[in-house]
C-alpha cells in the first residue's frame, strides 16, 4: 500500500536507511520548522523494518529532569541497570548505551535537542566526546532533531560547534510542494487540492488538520476562522516559540503583507532603522517565512523585493486580522462573506508558485523542451510601452540561449488567444533567445487558443488536471 511517505519524504527515508544499513556508527542531523513533519519522518523510518530504537523528546525543564526522563527511555530498551535508578551524568548514560548496543543496530533519536542544550550548555561537548570514543565501535545511528533553525544550523552544524564535522548526513526538512500535499486530500478536485496547499504552505500538520473536515473550504473555515481553530493563533504562537521580540517580527510580516516590499519601506512602516530591520528580516528568511526575490537574469539581489514565502502566514495576514473581532464574537458568516469572495485574489500569486513547482518536477523528469538551470519571475520596464511589465514564470538554460516564459491565470474565465499574443509581446523583451511558451489556466482555454496550440509547437497549454500528471 502506497503511503504519503512513499511520495513526500522518500528521499530522506532512503538516505536514512542507507546510513542505518552500514555496519558502523553514523550521526545524522534532522531539522526544520515546527509542524513540518520531522518527528513523523523519524517515526516512519524506525517503524519500517521494526528497528530497535531509543527515542527521547527533550523538554523545557531542568537538565536533571531531562536526564531522568532520558534514563527511563534507555532502561525501557536495556533494563539491566534500571534497578539502580537514573544515570548520574549524560556521559555515563551514553557509555551504557554503547556497551549494551555492542554488535547490534540501534537508532538513538534525541528530539528537540535545543531544549536539552539550553538546560545543559555542555551537552554538545559531552556528546562529542562519546562520539569520538565509545560510539565509534558501535552500529548506532544517532539522530539529533530540532525545530530551532538557528540553533541547529549554528550550534550543531556550525563551525564553532563541538559536533562540527562529525555528521554523516543532515536533513533540512522543507514543506511539501503542491503535488505531495494533494495526497492529504484524497479524491478532492484539483482546485480544492491546490487551495488546501496554498493556505497551509505544504506543512503536513496543517494539511492534516484541513483534510479532516468534510471538504477543504470547511477545513479552512474551522481552522482559521473559529476561536478554537488550530490555525487561528498559529502565526503568533510560532513566533513566540522561535524568536525574541515576536511583536516586532509580526509587525514586519504585516508590513510586507500590506505591500511594503523594500527594506526602506518596511523600516519606515515599523519605525526602525534599516540596519536593525535587516537583522530581523534575516531571521525571518532563515525560518522560511519570508524571502527576497529578484528579477530573473539579474546577477545580484539589488532591486529585489521581500515577499511572504510561507503560505499559511500569507493567508493568515491576508484575512484573519481584519475579522478577529467577529471571530471572537462567534460570527459564523466570516468565511462566506469576508473570505470566499477574495480567495481568487489570494490564489493568484500562490498559483504562480505552484506552476513553478510543476515546471521543476517536469524538469527533473526531462519532460520539457530543454533542461533549465534557473527559474523565477521577471519584472522591469518595457522600453516600447514605457510601462512596468512582468512575466509570471521564466526558466532559462544554463547558457541562457533558451528560455521558457509562462503566464498563470487563476480566474473564472478561459484563457484566450489575446493572452498568448500578449505573452509573446512581453517575451520579445528577450531578443536572440529560443523561446517556448507555457500557459497555465484554472478555467481552461478557448477553442481558438487550443487550435493555435495544435499548430504552434512552441506553445503548451496546462490545465489544473495536467498539474497532477507528473
Amino acid at each position: 500500500m502506497t503511503t504519503f511517505f512513499d511520495r513526500g519524504r522518500m528521499r530522506e527515508l532512503e538516505s536514512l536507511e542507507r546510513l542505518y544499513q552500514n555496519d558502523e556508527f553514523a550521526f545524522a542531523v534532522v531539522y526544520g520548522r515546527r509542524r513540518v513533519g520531522k518527528s513523523a519522518l523519524i517515526n516512519e523510518f524506525i517503524k519500517r523494518g521494526g528497528k530497535k530504537a531509543i527515542r527521547f523528546i527533550a523538554t523545557e525543564y531542568t537538565d536533571a529532569i531531562n536526564l531522568q526522563n532520558f534514563s527511563q527511555r534507555v532502561f525501557a530498551a536495556y533494563p539491566q541497570q534500571s534497578k539502580f535508578g537514573g544515570f548520574p551524568t549524560w556521559e555515563t548514560a551514553f557509555e551504557y548505551i554503547a556497551e549494551q548496543a555492542a554488535g547490534e543496530k540501534l537508532v538513538l533519536d534525541i528530539d528537540e535537542y535545543p531544549y536539552l542544550a539550553k538546560a545543559n550548555p555542555a551537552i554538545s561537548s559531552e556528546l562529542q566526546k562519546c562520539i569520538d570514543t565509545v560510539f565509534q565501535d558501535t552500529k548506532i545511528l544517532l539522530i539529533l532533531c530540532g525545530s530551532s533553525m538557528s540553533f541547529m544550523e549554528n550550534q550543531v552544524l556550525g563551525y564553532q560547534s563541538p559536533l562540527y564535522g562529525r555528521r554523516a548526513a543532515q536533513y533540512r526538512i522543507e514543506p511539501l510542494d503542491y503535488y505531495d500535499s494533494a495526497e492529504f486530500f484524497g479524491d478532492a478536485c484539483p482546485e480544492d487540492k491546490l487551495l488546501g496547499y496554498a493556505v497551509t504552505g505544504g506543512i503536513p500538520q496543517y494539511l492534516k488538520v484541513i483534510s479532516k473536515a468534510a471538504n477543504v473550504e470547511r477545513g479552512i473555515e474551522e481552522a482559521f476562522f473559529t476561536k478554537d481553530g488550530f490555525l487561528y493563533e498559529e502565526p503568533q504562537n510560532l513566533l513566540k516559540q522561535e524568536l525574541r521580540e515576536p511583536a516586532t517580527y509580526n509587525t514586519i510580516i504585516k508590513a510586507i503583507a500590506n505591500g511594503s516590499t523594500k527594506m526602506n519601506e518596511i523600516a519606515s512602516k515599523i519605525g526602525e532603522k534599516d540596519g536593525k530591520v535587516a537583522i530581523y528580516i534575516k531571521n525571518l528568511i532563515g525560518l522560511g517565512i519570508i524571502e527576497k526575490t529578484a528579477p530573473m537574469f539579474t546577477d545580484t539581489d539589488r532591486g529585489g523585493i521581500y515577499r511572504i514565502k510561507d503560505g499559511m502566514y500569507r493567508f493568515w495576514h491576508r484575512f484573519v486580522p481584519s475579522v478577529t473581532e467577529m471571530i471572537a464574537a462567534g460570527d459564523g458568516g466570516v468565511y462566506e462573506e469576508d473570505v470566499r469572495p477574495f480567495i481568487s485574489d489570494f490564489m493568484g500569486p500562490a498559483f504562480e508558485d505552484i506552476c513553478m513547482q510543476y515546471m521543476m518536477r517536469m524538469n527533473i523528469k526531462r519532460r520539457l523542451p530543454f533542461r533549465f538551470t534557473r527559474i523565477g519571475r521577471w519584472w522591469g520596464g518595457n522600453p516600447v510601452t514605457k510601462k512596468e511589465t512582468e512575466i509570471d514564470v521564466v526558466a532559462s538554460s544554463r547558457d541562457g540561449t533558451k528560455i521558457i516564459v509562462g503566464d498563470c491565470k487563476w480566474r473564472n474565465k478561459m484563457m484566450g488567444l489575446n493572452l498568448y499574443d500578449d505573452l509573446k509581446e512581453r517575451a520579445a523583451l528577450f531578443p536572440g533567445k529560443e523561446i517556448n511558451y507555457y500557459m497555465f489556466s484554472r478555467s481552461g482555454f478557448s477553442q481558438e487558443l487550443r487550435e493555435e496550440a495544435e499548430k504552434d509547437k512552441k506553445l503548451r497549454l496546462i490545465c489544473l488536471d495536467d498539474l497532477f500528471k507528473v
